[in-house]
This record gives structure tokens, sequence and C-alpha cells, in this order.
């Protein structure tokens, strides 16, 4: 999973890449670093 981290925070849902379930992925983050990340199965 590739995250552009100059945006201050995204949510978005993306296909698992070996189930190929939805996960919701949501972080923010500060200076090119993340500061906060979740992943979660999309029901």
């Amino acid at each position: 999973m590739v995250l552009d981290t100059s945006v201050k925070g995204q949510v978005y849902v993306e296909d698992c890449e070996v189930c190929c379930h939805p996960i919701e992925v949501r972080y923010t983050a500060e200076d090119d670093a993340v500061c906060e990340f979740e992943a979660r199965a999309v029901e």
C-alpha cells in the first residue's frame, strides 16, 4: 500500500491485493510522515 504523504489526510476504499475484499483506509500525515493510520474491512 502506497500513501501520498503530501496530502494531510485521506479516507478511501481500496481492494485488498490478496483477497480482493474492500478495505477502508484512513490516515493523516505531517511533514511527509504518517501520524495516524487505520485500515478496516468494509462489510
